[in-house]
């Protein structure tokens, strides 16, 4: 377990992150994740609301990010977790089935796997690709609502799935960023899916929790019950929102309201006065602005309401509304901004609500960089490496997938045709007898003796 290392990549649309960690047991024999180094490069035009936009931007950030988490660690790093978002990431109900050919045997893996890999095929439009296939419950001939099925005995295997579809041009780019680097991916996971390895714990997960993570370009959504993802959902409104809605509501350019949300961002207007200012940089001689501290906090908690608002209205519509006995878990960049847990509270109408850190991380100087709300989704990709989302499963992305490659393939060639040669005696190359011209030749060939076949019975 200690000689595993697992390197997460998480490309953000702010930031592009990668983690190298190791498993390792602590003195109280307790599980942590030592990491080993920490690579991060801003990323201000490639990525947008979670979908690469510009390829070469995003190969280059990649670049730096894992040479810098190579030389920290010491490591030669060619096998990357990696994340995925963006706001064509939906989320699809289905069902499927297998019949087994005996009703004697029990269920096998291998039974949940040929399901799986089933479901990886369902006809969807062309234009999408299935990411994850997560079931939910399973049923065993007439037995319903099944949470293991295996061990049991039935001819009919099925269950309900959750199917996390996105565009498929917009994850070909990434495995086309990973490729170019000369990096394998082990495993594309959903941003949402990796924070919760990160910041959730198995009994809330089994109480009922909702994990959101409030990044840069997108709010992801997470509804857990009873230990199984029951709902995710994707919102096109993040961090940079806040940041435009700052821009134009202050008068201000992008970097500076970037700045000012980190610095002075709250969500709760009423603690600054009146006649607290700030003043920013104007362009080149220009006299600075001044900008109100409460102004700013009233536009972020505008902003962060309306956010909340979806949280609320996805929770209802999921069918989880009322039993979700562990709240909601905020993480994301976003989630630092003081008074955001009073907002969804007050919204949403959740009574436990909390900003979610990653756990369970060995104490040392490249721990406490990464332990930060901001870095769940990298950490959690490093997770990924040693738990799986779903115990019942082997795999949580389709195995046929896992690469990409820019070489066309090659056009089908078409073979030209030969006549059969028989296998039970080799073919002797037989010396033609050259030919004879005019009458004369026509003769011999007419009246030369045709030799039979040994083998042939006509």
């Amino acid at each position: 377990m200690d000689e595993k290392i697992v390197v997460g990549l998480d490309i953000g649309s702010t930031k592009v992150c990668a983690v190298a960690g190791r498993l390792i047991r602590n003195n109280k024999e307790q599980e942590t994740l030592e990491v080993l180094g920490v690579g991060e490069t801003n990323l201000t035009d490639g990525v947008a609301k979670g979908s690469v936009v510009n390829v070469n931007n995003t190969v280059n950030a990649i670049r730096r990010a894992v040479a810098e988490a190579s030389n920290q660690s010491n490591l030669n790093i060619h096998l990357v977790n990696v994340s995925f978002s963006g706001s064509h990431v939906t989320s699809v109900k289905s069902s499927g089935s297998i019949t087994r050919s005996s009703s004697g045997d029990e269920v096998q893996t291998e039974d949940i796997d040929h399901l799986l890999s089933d479901m990886y095929r369902t006809s969807i439009p062309a234009d999408k690709e299935i990411i994850h296939v997560l079931p939910m419950d399973f049923v065993v001939d007439n037995e319903t609502n099944v949470n293991q099925p295996v061990g049991r005995n039935g001819v009919k295997l099925g269950a309900d799935f959750q199917l996390i579809t996105a565009q498929a041009n917009a994850a070909r780019n990434i495995r086309k960023c990973i490729m170019r680097n000369n990096l394998a991916q082990d495993t594309m996971m959903l941003s949402a899916l990796a924070s919760g390895l990160a910041v959730l714990t198995d009994e809330e997960k089994y109480a009922g929790v909702a994990l959101v993570d409030i990044g840069g370009g997108t709010t992801e959504m997470a509804i857990y019950y009873r230990n199984v993802l029951r709902h995710v959902a994707v919102f096109p409104w993040a961090g940079n929102s806040l940041t435009s809605d700052i821009q134009a509501g202050c008068k201000i350019l992008p970097n500076q309201a970037e700045q000012l949300k980190k610095k002075f961002g709250s969500a709760n207007p009423a603690e600054y006065n009146l006649n607290e200012v700030v003043a920013v940089p104007g362009l080149s001689n220009r006299k600075p602005k001044d900008v109100l501290l409460k102004n700013v906090a009233v536009i972020i908690e505008d902003r962060l309401r309306e956010i909340a608002a979806l949280v609320q209205a996805e929770i209802i519509r999921s069918g989880y509304e009322g039993k979700l006995l562990g709240g909601l878990v905020l993480t994301g960049g976003t989630a630092l901004i003081p008074g955001v847990e009073q907002i969804f509270g007050r919204v949403t109408g959740v009574e436990e609500v909390r900003v979610g850190f990653p756990e369970h991380l060995e104490p040392n100087g490249r721990a406490d960089l990464v332990g930060d709300p901001a870095y769940a989704t990298a950490v959690g990709l490093v997770w990924a490496g040693y738990k799986t989302i779903d115990n019942r499963i082997s795999f949580i992305s389709d195995p046929n997938r896992s690469s990409y490659s820019e070489e066309p393939a090659p056009a089908p060639v078409r073979q030209s045709y030969a006549p059969p040669v028989s296998r039970e005696k080799p073919v002797e190359k037989v010396e033609k007898e050259p030919e004879e011209g005019g009458l004369l030749g026509w003769l011999r060939k007419v009246t030369r003796p045709i030799r039979g076949s040994e083998t042939d019975t006509y």
